[in-house]
């Protein structure tokens, strides 16, 4: 009989996600590092190695791989010879332990979980609860999983009912263009097959917990189904040349990831989970005898990768740019921004739409402006800034006619594609949307050097920051007429996929 001390594992999973907070699973960066070298698209190969830089920054730094960091998933296998010297429950234990993670003074993290969620939607301010499952098995140990998921990938999830003669390889390929570029990718796909509804969503996320191994399963070929879609998959989504933050390109997944279960005769559940740019997780197992603690890898495990400034690379002050020059920067263009911008994501959005409706001054002026769609980890030490990297650009798509037509917005920098209605606003006002690599949060924050809060203080890291950066790295990705690289790129790339041309 085994006995686990509740101090043993709250400090467990509070070192865990420290951990996982700016530490990269090695498999994970050697896997990106090989596309790195092989890509053919400059624009793809370029935020590569924002990632890259990023990470291995963020190992040096001990600071967040992303902004957002993440909803808490813990799986725990319970050995049934254990017994707990405890006063608290389990899921209490473990939400201690996310709580001292995210409140850590030397790395804050940040706080994104709102309770109430189709209500008052009020952060609960320490990231607690985390989603938790448990599995009761053989022997004297606790294993647990913890993985941190960002809310832009978890949001991209698809899950379908097929019938049972449908294919999954089909579904698969008419889902991952849909889910467009706000998951991050290059990632990973975990995909569960069978079971039940709830079940198959599960061995979705399950699978996305286990080590990048694509190449070896290539070399040594699949032994039963599961291992048969993997590698069938694998080769389609990368021949759809989505690419790296879907800029087209060689390389959209760097593994997929396949757990299938039993099921009734007449359903066929299918789920796709993305994992992102930030892929977090790690397992630790305790025995009593103490709390476990990762071991930090080596930083020489990190490729040196050193960004060059292309040929069609020009810097931007934000202080002075009018819309004749926003007129003449062209698709996938690399822009470096200097100067001033403000920020601001749904809820600040939503304040500013509704106090506009109301016929009322808005707290900040942005006529001429850009506005930068982020919610900052907050600062420490000698940082003006936490790590500050883009959010999902569409969930901003609703408001965006009304910020360019009412207020005399400019431009916009957020993560990912924009959909059709925020295109049609930006062509129809000549204004422009500029994007920032997502998994590239610390590198960015780098390029901020000063951070004001200027509106909306209550809604913490939502709150309207005005930001004074420095060569902060932005492609052009809707233009003032319209034309959208995450249209454009895809379509050529799978083109010279299909072709053989790369």
């Amino acid at each position: 009989m085994t006995t686990i001390r509740q101090d043993d594992l709250i400090d467990s999973v509070a070192d865990a996600l420290q951990f996982i907070s700016y530490y990269h699973p090695q498999d994970f960066i050697q896997a990106l590092n090989k596309a790195y070298e092989k890509e053919a698209n400059p624009a793809a190969k370029d935020a590569m190695a924002q990632i890259l830089i990023n990470s291995r920054m963020c190992a040096q730094g001990h600071r967040p791989i992303c902004q957002d960091t993440g909803i808490v998933t813990v799986k725990l296998k319970v050995g049934m010879n254990v017994q707990w010297d405890a006063d608290m429950s389990v899921t209490d234990m473990v939400n201690e332990g996310v709580r001292r993670a995210y409140n850590n003074p030397d790395n804050v993290l940040r706080a994104s979980i709102l309770e109430d969620p189709d209500g008052a939607r009020k952060n609960t301010g320490d990231n607690t609860p985390a989603v938790i499952h448990y599995e009761i098995v053989p022997g004297d140990t606790v294993e647990v999983y913890v993985a941190a998921k960002g809310g832009g990938s978890e949001a991209k999830s698809k899950f379908a009912m097929l019938n049972p003669s449908d294919s999954v390889v089909d579904w698969v390929l008419e889902m991952v263009p849909k889910m467009g570029a706000g998951w991050c990718p290059p990632g990973m796909l975990g995909i569960g097959v069978g079971g039940t509804a709830e079940k198959a969503m599960l061995l979705a996320k399950e699978s996305l917990l286990d080590p990048i191994d694509i190449q070896e399963l290539q070399e040594r070929g699949a032994a039963n189904r599961a291992e048969e879609l993997r590698l069938e998959l694998y080769d389609k989504v990368n021949k759809l040349g989505i690419g790296a933050q879907g800029l087209g390109g060689l390389t959209t997944v760097l593994d997929v990831k396949v757990k299938d279960y039993p099921t009734h005769a007449a359903n066929k559940a299918v789920a796709i989970i993305p994992n992102c740019a930030a892929t977090r997780h790690t397992h630790f197992t305790l025995d009593g005898s103490g709390a476990a603690h990762q071991t930090p890898p080596k930083l020489e495990d990190w490729p040196e990768i050193t960004r060059e400034a292309g040929g069609n690379t020009r810097r931007v002050n934000l202080n002075e740019v009018t819309r004749e020059d926003v007129l003449s920067w062209q698709p996938g263009e690399t822009l470096l921004l200097n100067g001033k911008m403000l920020t601001g994501r749904d809820a600040a959005h939503k304040k500013m739409v509704d106090i506009l409706a109301k016929g009322e001054k808005l707290p900040v002026d942005l006529q001429g402006r850009f506005i930068y769609y982020v919610g900052p980890v907050d600062p420490v030490r000698e940082e003006v800034v936490g790590p500050a990297g883009p959010t999902t650009a569409t969930r901003m798509d609703k408001f965006t006619r009304t910020m360019l037509e009412e207020t005399g917005l400019l431009g916009m920098i957020g993560k990912a594609e924009r959909g059709p209605t925020a295109i049609d606003a930006i062509r129809d006002n000549q204004a422009v949307y500029l994007m920032a690599v997502g998994g590239a949060a610390y590198l960015v924050a780098q390029a901020i050097k000063d951070a004001k809060v200027v509106a909306f203080p209550e809604l913490g890291m939502e709150a309207i920051y005005e930001f004074d950066v420095q060569d902060m790295p932005v492609t052009v990705a809707v233009d003032s007429k319209g034309e959208s690289v995450h249209n454009t790129g895809p379509l050529i790339w799978k083109e010279k996929i299909e072709e053989g041309a790369v």
